[in-house]
């Protein structure tokens, strides 16, 4: 069976890893397999001392799809994996050149430096699924403008990349998204590792808080969701191709 999750040693550029979500039939979709290989390949990288940076990057025209709605991962699972990527000693940085939703922003959120090209685009789309975005608010609500996050996350309204950039979901955005990413790869390189992880920690204590104090509680409130008859009507909808018996 392929990976899920292609690792690309730190060689090139030196001292950048970089992790391609490769599950393109499920649009990366968060399925319990590709959240396995992603922590442990982050946990391989966070060993590594010869890896500066991590990049998180995809295949397809889709960075993440959310929750694979066919074999879905546990909320606790997802829950470790966004804490990993808080905690790893060494920045990650997410390239995106496609589509975001769901569970995916959630990823956007927990990375240091998230950076996009021009035919990203965004949406929270759980609540059209009749489920809630409860365990990516930890990593976002820290990161996101207050009022766009109340819009956004209650009306699945997709928005474009210079959106997500003014409210805080992306720190850069360009034409071309390698061009961006090139001083900010550069200037990792250049830190020293210590300082580095360290300066991590300090940067990150309030989304670490947020994940400490408010995980556990958020991975119970999504499980129970997902297992409601409003979310079985919501995803069966999405698989038929129609609406769910609620829109009005």
């Amino acid at each position: 069976m392929s990976p899920l999750v292609r690792v690309e040693p730190a060689a090139h550029p030196p001292g950048i890893t970089t992790l391609t979500l490769d599950s393109p039939a499920n649009r990366n979709a968060l399925s319990a397999g590709l959240v396995g290989e992603l922590r442990a390949a982050l946990a391989a990288a966070g060993a590594d001392p010869g890896v500066r940076a991590v990049v998180l990057t995809h295949t397809g025209n889709t960075f993440c799809s959310g929750a694979d709605l066919t074999s879905p991962c546990e909320p606790a699972d997802f829950l470790a994996l966004l804490r990993e990527i808080a905690e790893l000693p060494r920045p990650v940085v997410a390239r995106v050149t496609g589509h975001v939703r769901a569970g995916g922003l959630g990823l956007l959120g927990a990375c240091d430096i998230a950076a996009a090209g021009p035919r990203s685009s965004y949406a929270f789309t759980e609540t059209h699924l009749g489920v809630v975005p409860a365990v990516i608010s930890a990593p976002l609500l820290p990161r996101l403008d207050p009022r766009a996050a109340g819009r956004y996350l209650l009306t699945a309204e997709a928005f474009d990349a210079a959106e997500a950039a003014r409210i805080g979901l992306l720190t850069l955005h360009g034409e071309d998204v390698d061009e961006v990413l090139t001083p900010v790869l550069a200037g990792l390189r250049k830190a020293g590792p210590q300082a580095l992880a360290e300066t991590k920690r300090l940067v990150t204590a309030p989304l670490r808080a947020a994940l400490d104090r408010d995980g556990a509680a958020l991975a119970e409130l999504s499980a129970r969701h997902f297992a409601s008859d409003e979310a079985r009507e919501g995803i069966t909808a999405r698989f038929e191709r129609r609406d769910p018996s609620w829109a009005l």
